[in-house]
C-alpha cells in the first residue's frame, strides 16, 4: 500500500502538471471553451488506464498455474523497464515539456476537437499506462493484498488536489526536488519488482544460484512491524536467493549511479 501510495503521488501529479500545462495555456490565447475537451481526453485516458489495470489482474487470477507466475514475472520485468525510462525521460526532456505542448496545442487550434482531445488523451495515455503496469507488479511484488488499490487511490487523490492547488496558486511545491526524491525512491522500488520477477521465474523453472543469499527470518519474522513496513515500502525479502540478490544488485548499483550523476549535473 505504501508503495502505491507514493508511485500514485509521483504520477498523479506529473499528470496534473501536464493537464495544468495544457489547459492553462487554452485559456491563456483565449480558448478557454476547449478546456472541456481536454478534460474528455484525460479523463478517458485515466478510464482506459484503470482498465489495464483490471485486464492485467482478471488475466493473471483466470490463467492455470504456472501461466500466471510468467505473466507476473513478464509484466513485472517491462515495468521496471518503462518506469526506469520514464525516471530518466523527465530529467532530460521536462524542461521542454511544456514548450512541446504549447506547440502541440498550437498546432491544433483551429482545427476539430479531435485534434485537441488527441493531445491531452496521448499526453496522459502513456503516463497512465506505465502507473497502472507498474503499480499491478508493485502490489504484486509487496504481496499487498486488495491495499494497492487504496494505496494508490489516496496517492491520485493527493495528487489531484495538490495539482489544483498549484493551478489556483495556492500551493508552491520545488518540483525539481519532488521528482529527485521520488525517482530515488522509484528506483529502490523497481529493483524489488525485478527482484520479485525473479523469483516468479524461480517458481516455474529449475534456475540456478538457488541458496539463499542470508535468512533474516528469524530477526525480522514475516508479517512484523519492520518487515511490513519494509515489504509494503520496496519489497524487501528476508531470505532472498543468491540469483535474486545478483539480479537486484545488477539493477540498483548503475541505475542508482546514473541516476545521482544526472541529479548533480542537473543541479
Amino acid at each position: 500500500m505504501l508503495a502505491n501510495f507514493f508511485i500514485g503521488l509521483r504520477e498523479g501529479l506529473e499528470a496534473a502538471l501536464i493537464v495544468g500545462i495544457l489547459v492553462a495555456y487554452v485559456i491563456k490565447i483565449g480558448e478557454a471553451s476547449r478546456v472541456k475537451t481536454i478534460l474528455f481526453g484525460v479523463g478517458t485516458a485515466v478510464v482506459a488506464s484503470i482498465g489495464l489495470a483490471f485486464a492485467l489482474e482478471s488475466t493473471v487470477s483466470n490463467v492455470p498455474k504456472g501461466t500466471s507466475e510468467i505473466i507476473a514475472a513478464i509484466s513485472s520485468v517491462l515495468a521496471v523497464i518503462f518506469v526506469t525510462w520514464m525516471i530518466f525521460w523527465m530529467k532530460t526532456q521536462s524542461r521542454q515539456m511544456g514548450a512541446t505542448l504549447r506547440s502541440r496545442i498550437d498546432g491544433s487550434i483551429g482545427k476539430s476537437s479531435i485534434a485537441l482531445f488527441a493531445i491531452a488523451f496521448t499526453s496522459v495515455i502513456r503516463e497512465g499506462f506505465e502507473t497502472a503496469v507498474f503499480m499491478w507488479s508493485a502490489g504484486k511484488a509487496t504481496n499487498a493484498g486488495d491495499n494497492p488499490a487504496l494505496g494508490a487511490a489516496l496517492g491520485l487523490l493527493v495528487a489531484a488536489t495538490a495539482g489544483y492547488l498549484m493551478f489556483k496558486g495556492a500551493l508552491k511545491i520545488n518540483i525539481s526536488k519532488f521528482f529527485n526524491y521520488t525517482g530515488g525512491f522509484l528506483v529502490l522500488v523497481s529493483a524489488g519488482i525485478l527482484a520479485y520477477a525473479v523469483k516468479e521465474f524461480e517458481e516455474v523453472f529449475a534456475l540456478p544460484l538457488q541458496q539463499k543469499t542470508y535468512d533474516l527470518s528469524a530477526l525480522l519474522p514475516d508479517e512484523s512491524p519492520i518487515e511490513s513496513v519494509l515489504h509494503g515500502l520496496i519489497g524487501f525479502n528476508p531470505a532472498p536467493s543468491v540469483l535474486q540478490t545478483l539480479v537486484w544488485l545488477a539493477y540498483i548499483i548503475p541505475v542508482a549511479y546514473l541516476f545521482v550523476r544526472r541529479t548533480k549535473t542537473a543541479a
